[in-house]
């Protein structure tokens, strides 16, 4: 079965780097967009950043553009999220996600059939 393993989360202070990581199995990975979602809590789950299937093409939230960077290694079948300039407000449970050949303009998730079990990701001030 497909499963979407997310790795990398953790406490960082406010200004650093990190960089989350999923693994994709079960799946072609490169007939695959690939998305990454964040949910803080009391808040709704919010898009973050989405490659295109064939790769190249991104598209990031307001809020992390020029921040972060969505990348992907489908030799590896690996979708990496490098966050950094960290602020306390990027706290939340990162997930990646999975949408058939999904373009860049998918950024609603319930446009993606395959999701990870999430990554914790903390902001100190």
């Amino acid at each position: 079965q497909v499963q979407l393993v997310e790795s990398g989360g953790g406490l960082v202070q406010a200004g650093g780097s990190l960089r989350l990581s999923c693994a994709a199995s079960g799946l072609t990975f490169s007939n695959y967009g690939m998305g990454w979602f964040r949910q803080a809590p009391g808040k709704e789950r919010e898009f973050v950043a989405v490659i295109r299937w064939s790769g190249g093409r991104t598209n990031y939230a307001d809020s992390v553009n020029g921040r972060f960077t969505i990348s992907r290694d489908n030799a590896m079948n690996k979708v990496y999220l490098q966050m950094n300039s960290l602020k306390p407000e990027d706290t939340a449970i990162y997930y990646c996600a999975a949408a058939y050949f999904g373009g860049s303009s998918r950024t609603d998730p319930q446009q993606y059939a395959y999701w990870g079990q999430g990554t914790q990701v903390t902001v100190s001030s």
